[in-house]
């Protein structure tokens, strides 16, 4: 019995060609293996944030427009390039608009 499920095409001609053999045990594999991972990643969490006066949008914007400079500071000292608590959501989309701002994140223009 042959394993493995291949791929057909016809030529310009008529005649039969390959283009690709997919293995489905190797397939089952690594789709169980990614459905794995998947499901275990799914089980992680973080603490919730102890606080009142948690970082907000305005600072995960400074702190997105100073992160070449916290990665370099990191690399020498223990200073954290993203700041944990935050408060979740607002901090997120500060902290990417203000890293896609000061890395031009908005895409070269050409001229």
């Amino acid at each position: 019995m042959n394993s493995c499920l291949s791929t057909w095409t016809r030529s310009k001609k008529g005649d039969l060609v390959k283009l690709s053999t997919i293995c489905s045990r190797r397939l089952s594999a690594f789709l169980g293996v990614c459905l794995l991972v998947i499901l275990v990643a799914s089980c992680a969490h973080q603490p919730p944030p102890a606080g009142s006066e948690l970082p907000g949008f305005w600072s995960g914007l400074l702190h997105g427009f100073v992160i070449v400079f916290s990665f370099i500071g990191s690399l020498f000292t223990d200073v954290r390039i993203y700041n944990f608590p935050n408060s979740g959501g607002w901090y997120d989309f500060g902290y990417v608009l203000g890293a896609a701002i000061f890395l031009g994140g908005g895409g070269a223009s050409t001229s």
